[in-house]
């Protein structure tokens, strides 16, 4: 079937790196009948409601080690059913949605299961590494993440509320799905870090609540629904902008952080010790380009931070976009000289900035949306 190569030259197929890309490499291009190909090769693999991380390139079966890869799946979907209205498809691919919800309720591999207490999603198991933050060198996973990190609980509210608007559609009762969001929303209130006056990384983990500023919180702005109110939005968006943008993507880690590497460079135990410890990662800079114009409305500012993009095509692989940059500038690019979800989430986003703006459904949307559904 269909898939997305994450990477040249060295990456194959991933899911989560497929589901990101899916909506800027192909519905911002015209290319509707490629991402229902697409869409359909994954959810004829999910497995324990989990999508396959990468699919061996000699026949294995597939490895499902992502935590992440399954929620970018509600985005992938919903993004092709709002740009075709395909309802067909929709009505086949529900119960796989379903199904992937079920299991994240009761739990799946590697620890993976909505917490009872808070309705947030937990993850991890030693040695494990499920989040897009995934760098391992033999034994050493560099950001474990264990507990519930802050992205994957953006991505589950999201998840919970889109599955509604897909029940409305389909004439099936949203109230229980939109019951669920609500109740992660008022979870979600635990990220927020007074004392940094942005969110927590990863909370109830090892060591409780991780307060490293990193880029996942921008998620929590820049998903189509925010489990979090406008004044905390805007927080978020001017601590990421304030630490963590540059002219080549976001910083995976603010620069005062004792674990902070400026430089993506030397053997493989260097490079992966600064993969997600401070290096730039341009796929991000798009999500904060959205979310900077859904809290400001300034549209022309949200495109601006895209302008460096254009010099960049031209700089490493032309006509694409790198995978990742130094930390520190001149922010030299590194990695893969064409990484698909850098150039998926550039179309995406001057796609998204160049049509009718939306804004974020409101922390309030499940009770609005179930009096409306009533």
């Amino acid at each position: 079937g269909r898939s997305v190569i994450a990477g040249y030259p060295w990456f194959s197929d991933w899911g989560r790196d497929t589901m990101i890309s899916l909506p800027g490499l192909t519905l911002a291009t015209g290319r509707p009948e490629v991402a229902r190909a697409i869409l359909s090769t994954f959810a004829r693999h999910v497995d324990q409601g989990m999508l396959p991380n990468y699919f061996p390139d000699h026949g294995e079966q597939p490895e499902y080690n992502t935590v992440d890869a399954a929620l970018w799946l509600f985005q992938a979907v919903r993004a092709y059913h709002e740009a075709t209205g395909d309802d067909a498809f929709l009505l086949e691919t529900f119960p796989v949605l379903e199904e992937i919800l079920a299991w994240y309720e009761r739990g799946t591999r590697w620890g993976i299961q909505v917490d009872p207490e808070d309705g947030l999603v937990r993850q991890g198991a030693p040695g494990v590494q499920l989040t897009w933050m995934d760098a391992r060198v033999d034994d050493w996973v560099v950001t474990p993440r264990e507990g519930k990190p802050v992205e994957i609980n953006a991505l589950w509210y999201s998840a919970l509320v889109t599955m509604a608007g897909f029940a409305h559609r389909l004439k099936r009762p949203p109230e229980t799905l939109l019951a669920c969001a609500e109740r992660v929303a008022d979870g979600f209130a635990r990220f927020w870090n007074g004392e940094a006056g942005c969110l927590y990384d990863v909370l109830d983990g090892p060591q409780g609540a991780d307060p490293k500023i990193r880029p996942n919180q921008i998620f929590a702005a820049s998903l189509p629904e925010s489990p979090l109110p406008p004044a905390r939005r805007k927080a978020v968006v001017d601590t990421c902008g304030r630490l963590l943008v540059t002219s080549h993507g976001l910083r995976s880690l603010a620069p005062g952080d004792p674990a902070y590497r400026g430089t993506f460079v030397g053997d493989r135990h260097a490079r992966d010790g600064a993969y997600h410890q401070g290096t730039v990662w341009t796929w991000l800079l798009p999500h904060f380009a959205i979310a900077h114009e859904r809290v400001y409305g300034d549209r022309a500012t949200a495109l601006g931070f895209l302008e460096p993009m254009g010099r960049l095509l031209a700089a490493m692989g032309v006509g694409t976009l790198p995978e990742v940059a130094d930390g520190d500038p001149p922010h030299a690019p590194r990695g893969c000289l064409a990484q698909a979800w850098s150039v998926a989430e550039v179309l995406r986003a001057y796609h998204a900035l160049s049509s009718e703006p939306k804004r974020p459904r409101r922390r309030n949307v499940p009770r609005t949306a179930m009096a409306m559904a009533r």
